[in-house]
């Protein structure tokens, strides 16, 4: 078993062609420290939980998707555009790779969900998404089709930090894990260093991180709240060979 690689805030480059890009604007990260042991049965098989300061890490994230791209194609309109909210786990394979498990994923498109779903085998979600600033806050709200689980995050974003350890780990993350017919694939993606600035929560009533097989955890405050304007992010093909399941 390799020791995880070290964390970078600048991105390896993809190996090949890039299959899909998107650009991802007016991010809040909510992160709460979590007990690995509990996560651990929630990650695809070849994977175990990452860790930073003696814990594993639980975010939800909202912010806004758009000029997405798949294969080479010009930027979609309307489907390739709308408000995403999505709870994620961090995971490293026994090659080192460090990457995030995407335990759910909202979105307003539900094309954009069946493609998703179908090309990445990623589990969106069908829901209503809105963003709206008011000021210098911004307020993220979703609620799934047909009676599920809601969120509502309201944020104040504050000054650009330095460098931060705990900011790195939860956001320089260069893949995420995969799992399609008992297959665990590593999917990597590039961009530039993320700008991440200190923000402050105002207003959190979450159904998702409870949905997603941890009840209890937005009962209490996060211990981390950070904002980014955003990127642009492209996604490469499969890594190296599968890190778990059937052969």
């Amino acid at each position: 078993m390799t020791s995880p690689e070290p964390i970078s805030r600048t991105a390896p480059p993809l190996a090949g062609r890039a299959i899909a890009s998107q650009r991802w604007s007016d991010l809040t990260f909510l992160h709460w420290r979590v007990d690995p042991a509990i996560v651990a049965p929630l990650l695809p098989p070849g994977v175990r939980p990452d860790e930073h300061d003696g814990a594993t890490w639980v975010g939800l994230i909202p912010f806004l998707l758009d000029q997405a791209t798949l294969f080479g194609s010009p930027p979609v309109p309307y489907v390739g555009a709308f408000v995403e909210v999505n709870v994620r786990l961090y995971g490293v394979d026994d090659s080192g790779r460090r990457g995030v498990v995407f335990r759910s994923l909202e979105a307003s498109r539900l094309a954009a969900v069946l493609a998703a779903r179908a090309v990445f085998g990623l589990p969106y979600q069908w829901a209503r998404t809105s963003l709206t600033h008011e000021g210098d806050v911004i307020r993220y709200c979703s609620r799934r089709h047909g009676g599920g689980p809601a969120s509502r995050v309201t944020a104040r974003p504050g000054e650009r930090m330095e460098a931060d350890p705990l900011a790195d780990f939860l956001t320089a993350r260069w893949g995420m894990f995969t799992s399609r017919g008992g297959r665990t694939r590593f999917l990597p993606n590039e961009h530039e260093p993320w700008p991440v600035h200190r923000a402050e929560l105002l207003e959190l009533d979450d159904e998702l991180v409870a949905a997603a097989g941890l009840p209890g955890v937005t009962d209490r405050a996060p211990d981390s709240v950070l904002f980014s304007p955003g990127v642009v992010t492209r996604f490469g093909g499969p890594g190296r060979g599968p890190v778990g399941g059937r052969d």
